[in-house]
């Protein structure tokens, strides 16, 4: 079943619809809202009540536009709300199983290549995370979502300026986390 079938079935009310967009969307969305929150089970949660109110809402949803773009950003926006409600973020890191570690290890760079390059994900992960969650927002929506200023501003309904003063100050702020975190 392709995009547009699913959204239909979810217009006529046949949950089918819903359970193709979670297969579709789901692995992206809990990786976009857990850069957000920078808690695994509370990515989850918002993913999961995003996927409830997309339903819930799906009339609303222009069926001529692409359904990931509409879709993200209320993950997006939800995400930074959750960690308002939630224990500060990090307060332990999610574990990766044995079979994870096979799997990376069996191809590509040398192991030592590839603790290094861990070792630096959880230099910017620990960074992003002393970041406030808007802050963390607008990075992900830049980099993760690779969303232009514009579409920002569009999305936030914030006039481009202060977009570009959200992303420089949260880009400097990063910088610095991670440049301390090199001399520690």
């Amino acid at each position: 079943m392709d995009e547009h079938e699913a959204i239909k079935r979810m217009k006529a009310g046949d949950i089918g619809g819903l359970e193709e967009m979670v297969a579709c969307h789901q692995l992206r969305a809990v990786r976009t809202a857990w850069l957000i929150t920078g808690d695994l089970a509370s990515a989850e949660d918002v993913v999961q009540d995003t996927f409830i109110q997309v339903y819930q809402r799906i009339h609303q949803f222009d069926g001529s536009k692409p359904f990931a773009p509409w879709f993200m950003r209320s993950v997006v926006n939800a995400a930074p709300k959750s960690t308002r409600h939630n224990a500060p973020p990090g307060q332990g890191a999610p574990t990766v199983d044995e079979a994870w570690f096979e799997s990376h290890f069996a191809q590509g760079p040398s192991p030592e290549q590839q603790v290094e390059w861990l070792a630096f994900q959880q230099q910017i992960r620990a960074a992003l995370l002393r970041l406030s969650p808007r802050q963390r927002a607008v990075i992900v929506r830049k980099y993760y979502l690779e969303m232009s200023e514009q579409e920002m501003s569009s999305d936030l309904q914030i006039a481009p300026g202060t977009v570009k003063w959200l992303l420089n100050t949260a880009r400097e702020r990063l910088r610095g986390l991670l440049k301390g975190a090199q001399h520690d």
